[in-house]
């Protein structure tokens, strides 16, 4: 599991209520329930009303697994690989058949029976390419329904601060209350900000990166599959591949090899 995501929200949050307290301020003076259900409640409804209830669905699914994800290492993959690759070598690739149901990576172990039976390599390059494709897609999805959120939120925030403006206005005859008043009506655009930029922009942000590094692993996959299939040199199959991953990966993938 990768914690960034968790812990960069946590720090923000603990950022934003410390320095509220620092300030002499109570946390407790935002929780108003107004301000809250139109800001949170109103960004969802805008957001699910420009896409559909299918893609709302997905994105919530998707960060959890976004949050908890841990980024896939490709030295391992390439380990794998070029250990299929040298006994494709040397026994052929039918011999790989028990290896690949051992294998617990679903795109390497269905592109490899794939290939075992028989499956033209072109095609098997299409094959691969449109899965690969079809998750960005998907993923893109996910990351814009929360992005979109997190624009529509401020906005809605300052909806709910002219809303309680014009009730301040309504009761200019009170001149004690309208201190208090004026404050809580700039809770909304509060919580407007507050969750577009610790919330919202930052898991859209955050499936998008996951996103980035599952599909450049899946190509990474993609080219062992195909040099495993051709038959090609086990240590040229392992320099190919570790020439597309980066340099610190490779680095980290050779220091827990020599561990």
């Amino acid at each position: 599991m990768d914690p960034a995501g968790i812990i960069g929200i946590v720090a923000a949050l603990v950022a934003i209520f410390g320095a509220m307290i620092l300030e002499g301020a109570q946390p407790m003076s935002i929780m108003l329930p107004a301000p809250l259900l139109l800001v949170w409640v109103g960004t969802i409804g805008v957001g699910v009303a420009g896409h559909t209830l299918r893609d709302v669905k997905n994105a919530f699914a998707a960060v959890p697994r976004a949050l908890r994800s841990k980024a896939p290492d490709p030295s391992q993959t390439v380990d794998t690989v070029v250990g299929l690759a040298d006994r494709a070598r040397r026994e052929g690739l039918l011999s790989l058949e028990d290896a690949a149901r051992d294998i617990d990576d679903e795109f390497l172990r269905s592109g490899l029976q794939a290939a075992i039976d028989g499956t033209d390599p072109e095609d098997l390059r299409v094959i691969l390419e449109d899965r690969i494709a079809t998750k960005r897609t998907a993923d893109k999805v996910n990351a814009k329904y929360f992005q979109d959120m997190g624009g529509y939120a401020p906005t809605i925030g300052i909806i709910g601060t002219v809303i309680s403006l014009v009730h301040v206005l309504e009761n200019l005859s009170e001149p004690a209350a309208l201190g208090e008043s004026i404050a809580a009506a700039f809770v909304a655009t509060l919580w407007g900000i507050l969750s577009a930029n610790v919330v919202w922009l930052p898991l859209g942000t955050r499936i998008k990166r996951i996103s980035d590094l599952e599909c450049a692993h899946m190509e990474v996959t993609l080219e062992g599959l195909l040099a495993v299939q051709s038959g090609a040199n086990p240590r040229v199959v392992g320099e190919r591949l570790r020439s597309l991953i980066p340099a610190d990966l490779v680095a980290a993938g050779d220091d827990k090899a020599a561990a």
